[in-house]
């Protein structure tokens, strides 16, 4: 089956006609403008539109009759979204159809989850190809989309290119991969962390503090826990835990690490490390070895994971000098752990007002 895309925008193009948005004026000045999305099916017919020719089988998916399920007569099947995230029904119905589908074009500016969802129940596999459209201004830009679809096995082409089922599937991180994102407070790093996995079918989701961390008779940190919660897919399961060397040492689906920050505080609390009021030693004490021990533990298995994980932390290196001892001693301990993890990882970002910076590799 070939499936030429004669657009790939949502319903009002991209840019869209009369919208001020950064994104629409990005694409104005590149003169990269996207139709809305359209599919013409081995140059026989317009998906959605007319009589379906002889041999083909086109079938609206439940809940959403504007997206179909297409079988063409070499048996080769195609699965075609509608604008917006797939419905239960719709997910239901897939679900029950059988075997992966050889081309797989959906709405992944609306709803990335979706794809890791269609993974899970077996109608992605790893031979699918898959393809972004009715992309739009919900993206910042085609660079940024295209770098977030990178990350879930997902390409974005063209207006006017043709997919066939025989093309190979874009690839996606393999295990071992280790990925640190660091930012500071309120900077979307956590959200960066989250998007990088939203394509896959399972994730552990490691809430590093362990389950008393942070403030739970705060409301506002209640919110905040909670919409975390809210922002991550249905397929993914949450462990908390301090024992973070344990988990990254273990074998399984990918790992979403949040955070660092919040790991090395638990563990200076459990190890009663943070010693506000005795002045500086110079030979470690009990409860600065306990601290060494479990931060070697966990660059030891950061190291050598065989996993793929992404991991978030504070980047604590322009801010004011704490005023307090222990406020120093965590600046000082994270800052070398974030050192020593970026060292050690495939990838390093860091997250500024939403916007991600690669950094550099330390290799040429």
């Amino acid at each position: 089956m070939d499936v030429r895309l004669l657009g790939t925008a949502g319903p009002l193009g991209w840019p869209a006609e009369g919208c001020g948005c950064a994104s629409c004026g990005r694409l104005r000045a590149a003169d990269a403008g996207r139709a809305p999305t359209a599919l013409l099916v081995d140059g026989a017919f317009r998906l959605g539109e007319g009589r379906v020719p002889a041999g083909y089988q086109v079938r609206p998916l439940p809940g959403t009759p504007s997206a179909h399920d297409v079988t063409g007569p070499d048996g080769a099947r195609m699965l075609c979204a509608a604008p917006g995230p797939l419905p239960g029904s719709a997910l239901d119905w897939v679900a029950r159809a059988g075997a992966a589908y050889d081309l797989a074009f959906l709405d992944l500016v609306a709803a990335p989850e979706q794809l890791g969802e269609l993974r899970r129940l077996g109608a992605v596999g790893p031979a699918t190809t898959v393809v972004a459209v009715h992309v739009d201004h919900r993206a910042p830009s085609p660079h940024e989309l295209d770098r977030r679809l990178s990350f879930w096995g997902a390409g974005l082409v063209p207006d006017g290119t043709v997919v066939s089922s025989a093309d190979p599937p874009v690839p996606r991180p393999s295990a071992p991969y280790r990925v640190l994102v660091l930012g500071g407070a309120r900077s979307g790093k956590s959200e960066e962390a989250e998007r990088r996995l939203a394509g896959e079918p399972t994730v552990t989701y490691v809430a590093a503090g362990g389950a008393g961390a942070g403030r739970p008779d705060d409301p506002e940190w209640r919110a905040r826990i909670a919409a975390h919660r809210a922002r991550r897919p249905s397929g993914w399961r949450t462990v908390e835990t301090t024992d973070l060397a344990a988990v990254v040492r273990e074998t399984g689906d990918p790992l979403l690490v949040d955070g660092l920050g919040t790991w090395l505080a638990a563990v200076l609390d459990e190890c009663g490390a943070w010693d506000t009021d005795a002045p500086a030693q110079a030979t470690p004490s009990q409860a600065e070895a306990q601290v060494r021990r479990r931060v070697e533990e966990l660059v030891a298995a950061w190291r050598a994971t065989r996993r793929y994980v992404v991991a978030v932390t504070d980047e604590v290196g322009s801010g004011v000098v704490p005023e307090t001892r222990s406020g120093r001693r965590f600046r000082d301990e994270l800052g070398g752990l974030n050192q020593r993890l970026a060292a050690e990882s495939e990838e390093a970002t860091l997250v500024v007002a939403g916007r991600v910076l690669p950094l550099p590799p330390p290799w040429p």
